[in-house]
């Protein structure tokens, strides 16, 4: 893939996630090469540090530290060395900016997890936060603030083979032991699970098989995956997550939701964006039908993650999760 399809293809991804359009393509007009992409983003991500670094008020070094967090997650989205190096930055930049703007935050760490508690101490409700295949939980600062703002506890989380845990362990389909063990270290009665992408198979997953789930949302998760149908890209991304091509193999077999969805008793919000087609991926619209409580979004002109189409669903999500935690949809 040329550096100019790949930019593309990144393009609402990227600005979903929250960098500036503009400089997004200031930075990837200037490649040469997907083998620059990583390096570019990390130049880009320590010109935020300093910008922290010379900051007149916390606030804004905060604030240019969240960017920072965000350009070395994106870093780690092509083919890179030391892709393990930018995740880290990335986690660095989220826990000093964390750590500025929210004092009351605290980070939350357990096997197989980590990531940070924030919101109200005596928050109505607290949802976690699942990242997918080679996102992390620096990727969705936007639906954990629109979360937030609804008076929520929010914990973003990385787990197995994910964000900053990406170097150290791999990916895992049981996910319902590692969501139980957030439940646990996070000291609460129930949650709410948002999960992203590969993140939607995890949160549908725990739902059917962790019962302190309370309400569930799924964001361009799979149903189903076919590892003969998948895009190299896609298995090369998986092979490397989950420990080697065997084993990538052998996690996507897992990815099956026929079984499990009808064992969802908590309400179940699914959103699709129409023009998410991937080879070997089965979307949503089956989680729904099969799930008792379940419900379909399905916007017509969004794409993978919906980065292109965030006011058609991302307050439906946080409304459908605010309601069933608190009774209250605001």
């Amino acid at each position: 893939m040329s550096t100019t399809d790949f930019a593309a293809a990144q393009w609402t991804r990227a600005t979903g996630a929250g960098v500036d359009p503009h400089e997004y393509r200031r930075v990837t007009d200037g490649l040469t090469s997907v083998a620059d992409w990583g390096p570019s983003f990390l130049l880009t991500g320590r010109s935020y540090l300093q910008r922290a670094d010379d900051a007149g008020s916390s606030v804004s070094a905060g604030e240019y530290l969240l960017m920072a967090a965000r350009w070395f997650h994106l870093a780690t989205l092509a083919p890179y060395a030391e892709a393990g190096r930018a995740a880290a930055a990335a986690d660095h930049a989220l826990s000093r900016a964390i750590t500025v703007l929210e004092p009351g935050a605290r980070r939350v760490s357990g096997e197989g997890f980590t990531g940070w508690l924030r919101g109200p101490s005596d928050a109505p409700g607290t949802v976690v936060v699942v990242p997918g295949l080679d996102s992390a939980k620096e990727e969705f600062l936007d639906l954990v603030s629109a979360l937030l703002a609804r008076g929520l506890a929010v914990f973003a989380m990385d787990g197995p083979g994910q964000g900053v845990l990406a170097a150290t362990s791999v990916l895992r389909p049981d996910y319902e032991h590692i969501v139980g063990r957030v439940i646990d270290a996070l000291g609460v009665a129930r949650v709410g699970l948002v999960g992203l992408s590969l993140g939607g198979y995890f949160a549908a997953r725990a739902a059917a098989l962790e019962a302190r789930v309370a309400v569930v949302a799924t964001v361009s998760g799979p149903f189903r995956l076919d590892w003969d149908e998948l895009p190299p890209p896609v298995r090369d991304i998986m092979s490397q997550r989950a420990g080697g091509t065997a084993a990538a193999r052998a996690f996507a077999d897992h990815v099956d939701l026929a079984s499990l969805a009808p064992r969802i008793a908590a309400p179940l919000l699914v959103v699709d964006g129409d023009q998410d087609v991937i080879p070997g991926v089965t979307n949503g619209e089956p989680l729904a039908r099969l799930a008792p409580h379940g419900s379909h979004l399905s916007v017509p002109h969004g794409d993978h993650l919906l980065g292109n189409a965030r006011a058609d669903w991302l307050p439906h999500l946080g409304d459908h999760i605010s309601h069933a935690l608190t009774g209250a949809s605001a």
